[in-house]
């Protein structure tokens, strides 16, 4: 089960999600997040082993090189209506694409939407709602349950200890993205809470696995 903490501020959350297993560890580059940090701030976050991933709403292939390279970043989830040339610029192996699952009325537009991305991506993000992130919505996520896709899909939208047991026996996602549900308030993790979620999401994903 691959994990991802996102909306990451302050180095002793990002120590901890190390400590706690996770692979992945993400920071909000669009100024209208509450949870936003600077390149220069997430450049200077140390974080171990695990792979670095900018979210980025509105910026452009050449900028978003430009941060990637600044916060030393692995990945660039594409979080807005950035192109597929936009993604290809980038860089289709260094790519994480959010779609929205509300948005479609019928699972076959869905599945459409997924395909059309499948050669600009390495991963999908489905994500609550039908713009933005870090709401606390949460996916229907029965929906999503065999969905065929061509890259491994990270779930996301009001994860936390309490349901990402279910959501992950719902949908069999390959990985979860933890961020509103782990918090005390907009960027300031909770150790604990975090935890608590990554215990229940390895533990429900190796369950899926002895299943398959």
């Amino acid at each position: 089960m691959l994990i991802k903490i996102c909306g990451l501020t302050r180095q002793g959350d990002v120590d901890a999600a190390v400590k706690l297993g996770a692979g992945f560890c993400g920071f909000i580059f669009h100024p209208h997040s509450p949870r936003f940090i600077s390149p220069e701030a997430a450049g200077e976050l140390e974080s171990g082993s695990m792979l670095r991933v900018g979210v980025f709403v509105t910026q452009d292939a050449k900028e978003i090189l430009r941060i990637m390279d600044q916060a030393r970043l692995d990945l660039a989830q594409l979080h807005g209506m950035q192109s597929i040339e936009c993604a290809k610029e980038v860089g289709a192996e260094r790519v994480i694409r959010v779609i929205w699952p509300d948005r479609y009325a019928h699972r076959a537009l869905l599945y459409n939407e997924v395909q059309k991305y499948a050669g600009s991506c390495a991963y999908y993000l489905f994500d609550a709602g039908s713009s933005g992130g870090g709401s606390g919505q949460r996916l229907p996520w029965q929906d999503l349950y065999g969905l065929k896709r061509e890259h491994p899909f990270f779930l996301a939208g009001g994860l936390k200890a309490e349901n990402v047991g279910q959501a992950i026996i719902s949908c069999d996602p390959e990985g979860v993205d933890f961020n509103s549900g782990i918090e005390d308030g907009p960027g300031l993790k909770n150790s604990l809470k975090m935890r608590a979620a990554i215990e229940a999401a390895l533990n429900a994903g190796s369950h899926q696995e002895k299943k398959s």
